[in-house]
């Protein structure tokens, strides 16, 4: 997922939901966890000043309550790639929307370990599979409705998935995993065509009745309930689409409902929904009575408005800009308000594998050779911003080998002499000349595309830096193929944290050349290794977890080999949260404050 977020250390943390045949999770477990922590006593705590220490909401909730009311204040420097479940990408957007729009499955809602574990939403119990995986059998609760009252029926989810991933007017945002997997669906021209049915065709997925989905896959899957965890299956009633301007006015599955349109650029403001029932969702405990959200304002106006108390949440979920970083890592009195997790997100740079000279393994290797990867850790704010990062997958996955490191230099400042030897190799022995693509609303970003600026002007390679806004970075620019080749963008600064909690969840939809796409595209170095392919291929069908972790370790080998992606710093993220806050803890599936669970003190 694109960080935004999108955001995740043991692999014992992956381990939930992927069991043969049923896969019971204890649906209840997140917030029995979170009363216990609150004490279950029915309100309280939160404000004035914090008993919390440095770090705390890595680990434990901070300032537990079950306080309700008031109002939970958000702002973000850029906005939403949409706020429409099925059109979204970001991981912020993907923790956001779980506000007015509930899923088949879920994360639990606990920090640490817990987290990572996936309980039924929408659905009764958690999915039942064949014997090899291909068909996978859900079955959602009774007396679920929208916000007008209306039932939401197993066809409204089917249609939900259908918008987002068939036909040529399919919504361009969010992975495609679905359209990927499903049988009987290659011919489907999605629900915006010419037919009475906007669901004629669709035979990858069937529903019997009004409360159970079939879903029907093209290959064995063992890891495709982390698929249902994903906003796309939000259900979507037919009558209210309006393709992309759906996003204007979401028709709410959960507790809150938009209060007026969703204004680009400005603000996305949400009231309670009263036709939720809490009994059929134990994961959203709903506390605030309203949500407010403002679009576009600047990072540093953000983090001095969340350290005055004007503000509650940075949306964006990726710490304070680095004017602020600093300062409150060090200010004993407001060094108690600030979390410092280390996160699943890795940083780097797209080195595209298709513009030329870049198509030339030997040029790309140069690049790697002459990084300077401490700058690259300087960029994102030194030892509190990130942990240097030699191959793809973080730490945190199973299968992730930190001694994967192909380029090595004297104190990770390059090898300047192998990144001439390899320019030789490619026939550009006095450098090149690239562009470097990076979000121009996100500091770090613009810090990084200068850092890798200098180190490869050391070796003749010059390079020009060209900002873009980030709503539309990941569709319109990075991630659009056509505009990269117009727009010479041989490098692109980026991030990316697990669509769920393995190598696949991780790395498919950024290396698998199966994955490149003419629009919304995370394969941005265009990578299509024919090695790396089959061995995506291989791995869905594999039962065993730890042969699984041994080819995603494979994988990544083979692409830092083809010097597709330039590590720069698995990400540790620097998040305050205000004294008024309440039951604030890292969420490792988002690599964020878990939304859902936030709640306020004032007013």
């Amino acid at each position: 997922m694109t960080t935004h977020h999108f955001t995740r250390q043991e692999p014992s943390r992956w381990r939930g939901a992927l069991h043969r045949r049923t896969a019971p999770a204890a649906v209840g477990t997140a917030m029995v966890l979170l009363l216990a922590a609150c004490g279950g006593d029915g309100g309280g705590g939160g404000g004035g000043e914090s008993d919390a220490e440095f770090n705390e909401g890595e680990t434990t909730v901070v300032n537990p309550s079950d306080e309700t009311g008031g109002t939970l204040r958000y702002a973000i420097s850029a906005d939403f790639d949409s706020p429409d479940p099925g059109n979204t990408y970001y991981a912020f957007s993907w923790n956001f929307s779980r506000y007015y729009a509930r899923t088949l499955l879920t994360y639990t809602q606990a920090p640490g370990e817990q987290g990572i574990e996936i309980q039924p939403d929408l659905a009764e119990d958690m999915p039942e599979a064949n014997e090899d995986s291909t068909e996978w059998t859900v079955r959602i609760k009774q007396g679920l409705r929208y916000e007008d009252g209306s039932e939401i029926t197993a066809q409204d989810i089917k249609y939900a998935i259908a918008r987002s991933n068939f036909g040529d007017q399919a919504l361009p945002n969010g992975p495609k995993y679905f359209q990927d997997l499903l049988a009987d669906s290659e011919d489907y021209e999605g629900p915006y065509g010419e037919g009475e049915d906007p669901l004629a065709g669709f035979g990858g997925i069937e529903t019997p009745d009004d409360h159970t989905l079939v879903f029907h896959l093209n290959k064995s899957f063992s890891e495709f309930p982390y698929v249902l965890i994903q906003p796309q299956t939000a259900p979507v009633p037919p009558d209210a689409d309006r393709g992309e301007q759906y996003q204007s006015d979401v028709v709410s599955s959960g507790p809150y409902k938009f209060d007026g349109e969703y204004r680009p650029g400005v603000s996305l403001n949400l009231e309670r929904n009263e036709e939720w029932d809490a009994s059929t969702d134990p994961t959203r405990r709903a506390l605030p009575d309203r949500i407010e959200v403002q679009l576009g304002v600047d990072q540093n106006e953000i983090d001095q408005r969340l350290v005055n108390g004007e503000l509650d949440v940075d949306l964006g979920g990726t710490g304070v800009g680095p004017a602020m970083k600093g300062t409150l890592i060090t200010d004993e009195g407001q060094r108690h308000n600030v979390d410092n997790p280390q996160t699943s997100t890795l940083r780097y740079l797209n080195v595209n594998t298709v513009i030329e000279p870049l198509d030339d393994l030997a040029c790309r290797q140069a690049v790697m050779y002459a990084a300077d990867r401490d700058a690259l850790q300087r960029a994102w704010g030194g030892d509190t911003g990130g942990d240097i990062a030699t191959q793809i997958m973080p730490g945190s996955l199973p299968g992730a080998d930190p001694s994967i490191d192909l380029y090595p230099s004297e104190d990770n400042n390059g090898d300047l002499d192998m990144a001439r030897e390899k320019l030789e190799e490619c026939g550009e022995p006095d450098g090149f000349s690239t562009s470097i693509g990076a979000r121009a609303d996100r500091p770090a970003d613009v810090s990084t595309a200068e850092a890798v600026q200098q180190a490869l002007a050391r070796v003749g390679i010059e390079t020009e830096i060209k900002q873009y806004p980030s709503d539309t970075y990941t569709n319109t620019q990075a991630g659009s193929p056509a505009f990269v080749h117009e727009n010479d963008l041989g490098l692109t600064v980026y991030g990316w944290a697990p669509d769920w909690a393995s190598g696949y969840g991780f790395m498919s939809k950024i290396l698998d050349g199966d994955a490149i796409q003419d629009a919304g595209n995370s394969n941005i170095s265009e990578l299509d290794d024919e090695q790396i392919n089959e061995w995506f291929d291989e791995v869905v069908s594999v039962d065993d977890a730890d042969e699984r972790a041994s080819i995603y370790t494979q994988i990544d080998q083979r692409a830092m080999e083809q010097a597709a992606i330039l590590p720069a710093v698995f990400e540790r993220t620097v998040l305050y949260r205000p004294a008024n806050l309440t039951n604030v803890y890292y969420h490792a599936g988002y690599s964020m404050y878990d939304y859902m669970a936030l709640g306020t003190t004032e007013d």
